[in-house]
């Protein structure tokens, strides 16, 4: 065996299609590009991610990303997390000081998560239904 000798295996090279080589072809005149039109012309046709003149839709979506404003003012507390806590009366200023709220919360709610035993006073701050009962339960009170 030598250096020009060696083949390839029968049958794992296919040959080059040849366009344009007559009718007999198969694809012969237009080549398989059909008749007229952006892609029958040569030279580069498009983009990736044109759309024939209608706004793509990478340009349509926003580039930012969406943020809601709503979700940034308000934020949840669980009630174990109050019981944690060793005042009384809890208000967002509290929460705050304990590092339970960022300091940019509007709306503060308390949800029902783990269990209180002791009576607090919540004042300015939502409450699920469940979060009330547990909470009113112990002896404390929502306003």
């Amino acid at each position: 065996m030598r250096l020009n000798n060696i083949q390839p295996a029968a049958g794992s090279r296919k040959s080059k299609l040849r366009v344009g080589r007559g009718v007999g072809s198969g694809l012969g005149k237009t080549a398989g590009r059909g008749h007229k039109g952006q892609h029958a012309r040569t030279g580069r046709s498009h983009t990736v991610g044109f759309e024939g003149g209608q706004m793509p839709l990478q340009r349509r979506l926003p580039k930012v990303g969406f943020r809601s404003k709503l979700k940034a003012q308000s934020q949840q507390v669980f009630l174990y997390q109050i019981a944690a806590l060793k005042d009384d009366v809890i208000d967002a200023i509290a929460l705050h000081k304990a590092g339970l709220i960022d300091s940019n919360a509007r709306k503060v709610k308390v949800v029902l998560k783990g269990e209180i035993k002791r009576a607090v006073k919540l004042s300015g701050l939502l409450a699920t239904a469940g979060a009330k009962a547990a909470i009113e339960a112990a002896g404390g009170s929502v306003e």
